[in-house]
């Protein structure tokens, strides 16, 4: 009875060093490339793919984490966003859009997650405003509503919902002095907001500021 117990313990034991010492690993890994991704340096399209690639060799070895697909979700698109030859923006945007579902589909109903698919269809709008404008327009502004419901005190709606409203002509329903409304609410958000953890999204309040000052 005893030697069992003991085997026990210790299997529980090593199991939980193990745990610990996977944790600790994707943690520090997860640290390094957010820092990187932070760097205004590393915003050049070589540069956010190779940290796209260290995302998904993080999430392909951490398989119940949601963060690693997000992160390579929220790279793609960025590199969608600014890419000047628009033939190619589709085929990154469906990178972006691969590695979104797979984040959703261990983190479901997630407001970050709505964000970054709100960003994934305002870059294909990009492609052919005039043609896709109505479409994705509609898809971006429902995906930052729901966003929106889950959690009010994300500062990145009302970011985006700004942003939205400041590239979108008059006519179409943009307004700057909206867009200027919603980037002084997100900023207040920011002032205030505290991420789940160190490694959980917060970017957007220098973007804020920038488009602001605009």
């Amino acid at each position: 009875m005893m030697k069992t117990f003991v085997l026990s313990f210790c299997l529980l034991v090593t199991t939980f060093s193990m745990t610990f010492a996977q944790s600790a690993q994707y943690q520090t890994a997860m640290s390094k490339q957010i820092a990187q991704l932070d760097d205004p340096a590393n915003r050049a399209p070589e540069k956010m793919q190779e940290i796209a690639n260290t995302f998904e060799r993080i999430a392909a070895a951490e398989k119940t984490q949601w963060l690693p697909y997000y992160y390579a979700a929220y790279c793609y698109v960025m590199n969608a966003l600014s890419e000047k030859d628009k033939s190619k923006v589709d085929a990154i945007d469906d990178k972006a859009q691969a590695a979104i579902e797979k984040a959703e589909s261990l983190s479901p109903k997630n407001d970050e997650i709505y964000c970054v698919k709100s960003l994934i269809a305002t870059a294909r709008i990009g492609v052919d405003p005039m043609t896709r404008g109505m479409q994705y327009g509609a898809e971006a502004a429902t995906l930052l509503s729901e966003a929106g419901q889950i959690n009010k005190d994300n500062p990145r709606v009302d970011l985006l919902q700004g942003q939205s409203l400041y590239y979108t002509p008059e006519q179409f329903g943009g307004s700057k002095e909206k867009a200027k409304e919603k980037f002084e609410l997100a900023l207040k958000k920011f002032a205030t907001f505290k991420p789940a953890s160190e490694i959980a999204p917060n970017w957007g309040e220098a973007y804020t500021k920038q488009l602001l000052s605009k």
